[in-house]
């Protein structure tokens, strides 16, 4: 083939390009009867997730948009030009629709991207254009994060009606087949419908195409970092309830937990839109503080109980029974040398018999008082009624001193067994919780 030929299909293209548009303008509709609407195809193809802010309800999603359409106008014989078949040429040279998203969300509102159309030998023009759009999207966070989302890509044109240009999709669903796997969102599908609307201002028809992206959120990130974290603190408060009262530390740890689930609170707000509508997170975030604060009142309370002083009044019969006789039982607290097991003697018998015998002498001292008592004055070998008294005075302190002793004593095991007893309460309470929230999310 000789350089001449290799030529000729050269200008035969610059030819044509001059005959297409010697007399073409690209602002009027390319129709040949103006009253018959304009078919206009319209495709897109999901590239990539780019960005979903939920606080701001927007997507940022990367779409490839192709729109067909045929120019009356721009039709030649291929044979006349050297076979040329197809040309691209800047999409500025050529009359195009304005299908916009109708649902933009973007401050610059920023369109497609310049690129060249297609142009055939029959007039269809085929215009692939990419586009980074920010789209408006409700988004729906009740079961964060194990939430799916539906954010909806309204295309359609801006001035002209359906009598004008008839947009219809060319697939029932988005193309995806390009997508680039999103690390936070997982794509369950592109459905497209097509919608004929009336709006208020105008009486003509406005057709538009519709995408719904159904999105799936990947829940292994806020599980690791937010959920269970959360969890792990939770189960920590009541063991609030075994630290032994006399530590000090019993109200620091809850009061820690607290400070430790208002962080974690305070995270998962900032993310999340300002709305009435409370994540599952949150709300499982908010029972565990109620939780935990009332663990904490109830933790001040027993420690009231723990530190009754030798005046404060006996066990009522009614907590000594129910206190500690059953849930004494129920929770295995026993005194040293005790089992839960081993049957357990009557709590408070000893201290009734003390009571009632002289508020619980020892072993001898009963005896040691009557002896003292009926010892005849004539051959007793204490005729000093001064270290009579003092002995007497002695006794009945150290009597008192037991009395107090036994009585404190109760109240620490009262504080102790409602300590157990309120500490398998609450790991039950959290256990219920955790397994609603999942139960929930499932």
């Amino acid at each position: 083939v000789s350089p001449g030929c290799r030529g000729a299909p050269g200008r035969f293209a610059y030819k044509l390009l001059h005959d297409l548009f010697a007399n073409y303008s690209s602002a009027l509709r390319p129709v040949e009867d103006t009253d018959r609407a304009l078919n206009v195809t319209l495709k897109v193809t999901l590239a990539q997730i780019i960005d979903m802010d939920e606080r701001n309800q927007v997507l940022t999603s990367y779409l490839w948009v192709r729109q067909t359409w045929l120019d009356a106008h721009l039709t030649w014989d291929k044979d006349e030009y050297g076979g040329i078949d197809s040309i691209r040429i800047p999409s500025s040279y050529v009359w195009r629709p304005d299908i916009i998203l109708y649902n933009n969300a973007d401050e610059h509102f920023g369109g497609s991207m310049e690129t060249n159309v297609v142009l055939r030998s029959d007039g269809h023009i085929m215009w692939d254009s990419p586009a980074i759009t920010k789209s408006s999207c409700k988004v729906d966070v009740s079961y964060f994060p194990f939430d799916g989302q539906r954010c909806r890509l309204t295309f359609g044109s801006w001035t002209y009606n359906g009598n004008q240009i008839d947009l219809r999709n060319q697939l029932d669903t988005g193309d995806l087949t390009d997508f680039v796997e999103n690390v936070e969102w997982e794509v369950l599908g592109m459905p497209a419908t097509r919608n004929v609307i009336t709006y208020g201002c105008c009486s003509e028809p406005y057709p538009d195409v519709t995408y719904t992206l159904l999105l799936r959120r990947r829940a292994s990130f806020y599980i690791f970092n937010l959920l269970l974290p959360c969890i792990m603190v939770s189960f920590l408060a009541p063991l609030g309830f075994y630290l032994p009262a006399d530590s000090g530390e019993k109200v620091s740890l809850g009061v820690t937990v607290l400070l430790a689930l208002t962080v974690f609170q305070l995270l998962v707000a900032e993310s999340m839109p300002p709305s009435e509508s409370v994540p599952l997170i949150g709300k499982y975030y908010i029972a565990t503080m109620t939780m935990i604060t009332a663990s904490t009142a109830l933790t001040i309370f027993i420690m009231n109980v723990h530190h009754c002083g030798p005046g404060a009044r006996p066990v009522p019969p009614w907590a000594r029974r129910l206190i500690l006789h059953h849930m004494a039982r129920l929770c295995c607290v026993y005194e040293m040398g005790e089992s839960c097991k081993s049957p357990q003697r009557a709590p408070g018998g000893r201290a009734a018999a003390g009571d009632a015998g002289g508020a619980g002498e020892g072993p001898g001292e009963g005896r040691a008082g009557t002896e003292v008592r009926g010892c005849p004055r004539e051959r007793c070998p204490c005729h000093h009624d001064a270290l009579l008294r003092n002995v007497g005075y002695i006794a009945g302190c150290f009597r008192r001193h037991r009395a107090n002793q036994r009585r404190t004593g109760e109240w620490k095991k009262v504080a102790k067994v409602m300590d157990r007893f309120f500490m398998w309460v609450f790991f039950l309470m959290v256990f219920l919780m955790s397994v609603l929230v999942l139960g929930n999310a499932a």
